[in-house]
């Protein structure tokens, strides 16, 4: 099979890769990214999914979330839910896991190879029925951290294990581009 015609769709569990990426000391340029997997093959489809806090009018992952909307990718959102746990403490959640294995099902019969950008172990079995599929499933997480941050059991499941660090020099955002933090600059006495 040639690389052209090796179709791919990237699952990104958006707060799963920010920490890893975080964790290993970089920000992921998302334009790279995406450059990548296209020299990889065909890449039919890229999802994003995040949870998004509604009842703020503000909110950090806004700006990122419309940027990718608008630059190649299908953003999967939803709101988070607010309780109480038994401590008595205010709680937010907002897990996309259900949301990511519908799509990945679903996409299954057009693509030849799944990228899961996520270390979380509930998908053990999702990669395991997308393999039945005969669609090759990598996982991109990282074993360089401690604690590591991809689930023995998920690790073992994949075709591929593809460690984020090792992707690091392609899909990381230049130093350089970062906006400048305002600097605080004391009265000399």
């Amino acid at each position: 099979m040639s690389i052209r015609s090796n179709k791919i769709a990237l699952f990104i569990d958006g707060p799963n890769l920010f920490a890893t990426a975080k964790t290993l000391g970089f920000d992921i340029d998302y334009k790279r990214l995406l450059k990548e997997f296209q020299s990889r093959g065909t890449l039919v489809r890229a999802f994003y999914y995040t949870a998004i806090i509604e009842d703020q009018e503000y909110t950090s992952i806004r700006p990122l979330v419309d940027w990718l909307d608008y630059n190649g990718y299908t953003v999967v959102t939803k709101p988070t839910k607010e309780f109480i746990d038994d401590s008595g403490r205010r709680r937010v959640k907002g897990n996309m896991d259900v949301e990511l294995a519908v799509d990945a099902m679903e996409m299954s019969a057009h693509v030849d190879e799944m990228v899961l950008f996520s270390g979380d172990g509930d998908f053990r079995s999702l990669v395991e029925a997308i393999q039945r599929r005969g669609v090759r499933v990598t996982v991109v997480s990282t074993i360089y951290t401690q604690p590591v941050m991809i689930a023995d059991e998920l690790r073992r499941q994949t075709d591929v294990f593809l460690d984020l660090r090792e992707l690091q020099p392609r899909i990381a955002r230049d130093p350089i581009e970062r906006p400048l933090r305002p600097q605080i600059v004391l009265p000399s006495q």
